[in-house]
């Protein structure tokens, strides 16, 4: 690791926070400078104490943990900020990947800055980028949509909405709806619309689903439903 004194970048400052992207399943991912950080802030803030406890763990951190998350977010936020207002140097989040992004974090930076407190981004893992780069559908533009409701009905109006969306759609979709929302897509966009459907990015059974939306969801339904899926969904007229 570069040394601090080399790199002021890896020194948390006084009434700062940082929002620190996390691996989402493979450790080698996370960043020197997000390892300095979180060694280096007064508190981490975090979806889910125990989670990142182990992976603080096994960077051989030892920090004070806040809990923050979508159960007690706004109380959290205000009291996070209150804390950095009064110079604690604060690291917040999420159990994987980049805060905010469909994960616990808007808050907390929504109230800094309406405090105008310092904000800094330690960038790093994303399963919505990391997808996207891999998959080999349009990049130009994209719609994130994050999680959709999980009412058949609502699901099917946002695909009907966006139907003739000129960029890729992306969203994530939990092992619980994702045969659904994949017999969703082949009829409301038809049989011949090209998908990809990616699963456990970065993790020992990563899997990526790339064709016309009957042959992704046939090959689908053939394999196991665990994990975290990301789906895209390309532009009507693309071709692969």
């Amino acid at each position: 690791m570069t040394a601090p004194a080399e790199n002021p970048s890896l020194v948390p400052q006084p009434g700062h926070l940082y929002v620190v992207a996390t691996p989402i399943g493979n450790l080698a991912d996370v960043t020197e400078r997000a390892r300095a950080i979180l060694a280096g802030v007064d508190l981490v803030a975090c979806e889910d104490t125990r989670t990142t406890g182990v992976l603080l763990n096994r960077l051989g951190l030892h920090k004070e943990l806040l809990p923050y998350h979508e159960h007690n977010e706004t109380e959290a936020a205000d009291r996070l900020a209150e804390l950095i207002a009064l110079g604690k140097s604060v690291a917040v989040v999420s159990d994987a990947g980049t805060p905010a992004l469909s994960d616990p974090g808007f808050r907390v930076v929504r109230a800094c800055r309406r405090r105008s407190l310092p904000v800094v981004p330690v960038p790093g893992a994303s399963a919505l980028t990391a997808v996207l780069s891999a998959a080999g559908l349009p990049t130009n533009g994209f719609l994130f949509a994050g999680f959709l409701p999980p009412k058949s009905a609502a699901r099917i109006a946002f695909l009907q909405k966006y139907r003739d969306f000129d960029y890729t759609l992306a969203l994530y979709e939990s092992c619980h709806r994702i045969d659904k929302f994949a017999a969703e897509i082949v009829e409301h966009l038809g049989p011949g619309r090209v998908i990809g459907i990616a699963k456990e990015v970065t993790k020992l059974h990563e899997t990526f689903l790339v064709g016309l939306a009957a042959d992704v969801q046939a090959r689908l339904m053939k394999g196991s439903l665990k994990g975290e899926f990301v789906v895209l969904i390309a532009p009507k007229d693309f071709t692969l």
